[in-house]
């Protein structure tokens, strides 16, 4: 798999997918019969009560873990079919990941936690710096490039994690609570970003929150 390109959005399509955890003896069902279809560079946020398996339909669309049953298929990719290489070139090439708790290596400055995504994807070193550091100046952070995370506002963090999250112009962003950590102005601002990464590389953004701020867009 190679790095996307401008303009290359992901369809998604779930069919009856279902997911449930062991809990000792007990069996914890999360999703029961989701149905789901986007079209390629659509604006998704999914929204409802804690628990309810928004994050986890969001971890089974990424790749991050596989359904107990059902179908998804991200663009021509049939997630749940993935294993090895495959799935970790899907994971670090399609998909862009945002978190609530930012994800950012402690040890790495903001440039270099932007540099290690495209380190990943075989990105020469000169080449991934100049790349981070257009990335942070678009998020407004080229200034607090050589900072590490701890000396970081919360915004700044999310606003690195988004910059990470873009390198390899990905085809499909799935961010989950990105404004719950952050106060009305940075989630606001936060928010912005992601719709403005759309716009730039037509990506498909699918959003998990409970800030209403987020469906009202």
């Amino acid at each position: 798999m190679e790095t996307g390109t401008v303009g290359q959005g992901a369809s998604i399509r779930v069919r009856g997918l279902s997911h449930a955890y062991r809990t000792g003896s007990e069996t914890l069902t999360v999703l029961r019969g989701v149905d789901l279809e986007t079209s390629p560079g659509a604006y998704i946020a999914l929204t409802g009560q804690s628990g309810a398996g928004k994050t986890t339909l969001l971890s089974i669309i990424g790749g991050l873990e596989p359904p107990t049953r059902g179908d998804v298929y991200v663009g021509d990719h049939a997630v749940g079919a993935l294993r090895g290489d495959r799935l970790a070139a899907f994971r670090r090439v399609v998909v862009g990941f945002v978190f609530q708790h930012f994800g950012l290596l402690d040890a790495l400055t903001a440039v270099e936690n932007v540099e290690l995504a495209l380190a990943l994807s075989g990105a020469g070193r000169k080449a991934r710096r100049e790349r981070a550091l257009q990335l942070l100046d678009a998020v407004g952070l080229e200034e607090r490039a050589n900072h590490l995370p701890r000396a970081l506002s919360g915004g700044e963090k999310q606003r690195v994690a988004i910059a990470r999250a873009t390198a390899n112009m990905p085809q499909l962003i799935l961010a989950d609570e990105p404004t719950g950590n952050l106060d009305l102005e940075a989630g606001a601002r936060v928010l912005e970003l992601l719709e403005n990464c759309r716009k730039q590389f037509g990506c498909t953004l699918v959003v998990v929150s409970h800030n209403p701020l987020v469906s009202d867009r």
